[in-house]
């Protein structure tokens, strides 16, 4: 039986998944799938936010009047809370988050530009003077959403259910991105994920990891990975495993 012409081939090719650790075995079955062999170099680890109180706050949260995930790991330490019924208006940042609420039946749009940016520009984001808006996700991050929802006069409230902490990188993560051959693809849906490999990679294993093709989810991921050094860059149409893997395939 032939390939599944819906189904992109990747002809072999190394393809460098930089997801948490933990969560990439997913999105290696549909490399494999693909044809193509799954290299995991995880560009960040996630960890559940231990504090008590957390429950009470997302059960008020659910009560609010919208809701914002701003990432799948969102949806799934939030969910590991509590089931996530509410009656609020539930927005994602990306589509892959739709999907992440969808399997918890929670229904949710996201704005077509995946991103902040483009939640903002929804709609529904215009009038939010006295409205309660929660953000459902982790400290740290651009803050942009946080900073435009109360110029906005929302007010503005966060559930952070996760935190985002470096990799641990050992020597097997460093020989093998030094086998890397320049047909490799390296799959980037997070800035942070980018810099944190870069900043902790030995020299020799950041010359040649940027000497593959980067695919990028969005035009700022692209133009962080051209600030890393990467030189052949290609943009995905979201950080969906199938929009990714459909850029990695086409060149």
């Amino acid at each position: 039986m032939g390939r599944n012409p819906h189904i992109p081939s990747l002809h072999g090719r190394i393809v460098v998944i930089t997801r948490p650790a933990g969560t990439a075995a997913a999105m290696a079955r549909r490399v494999r799938a693909c044809g193509g062999v799954p290299l995991l170099l995880p560009g960040l680890s996630l960890r559940a936010v231990d504090d008590p109180r957390l429950p009470a706050a997302m059960r008020a949260a659910l009560k609010d009047e919208l809701l914002v995930f701003t990432s799948p790991a969102a949806v799934r330490f939030a969910a590991a809370l509590l089931p996530l019924r509410s009656k609020a208006m539930v927005l994602a940042v990306g589509q892959g988050t739709v999907q992440a609420l969808r399997r918890r039946g929670v229904r949710a749009q996201a704005p077509a530009r995946q991103d902040s940016e483009g939640v903002l520009d929804l709609p529904v984001m215009q009038n939010l003077s006295g409205k309660r808006v929660v953000l459902v996700g982790a400290p740290g991050g651009r803050r942009l959403l946080h900073g435009q929802l109360a110029a906005r006069g929302a007010q503005c409230h966060e559930v952070q259910v996760y935190r985002r902490v470096p990799p641990r990188l050992d020597r097997r993560h460093v020989d093998a991105v030094l086998a890397l051959p320049r047909s490799a693809r390296v799959l980037l849906s997070s800035t942070e994920a980018l810099h944190n490999l870069m900043g902790r990679l030995p020299a020799s294993a950041m010359v040649r990891l940027r000497k593959a093709m980067a695919v990028v989810s969005s035009e700022r991921l692209a133009q962080a990975a051209q600030g890393e050094g990467f030189t052949r860059i290609v943009l995905a149409r979201s950080a969906l495993a199938a929009d990714l893997l459909e850029a990695a395939a086409s060149r």
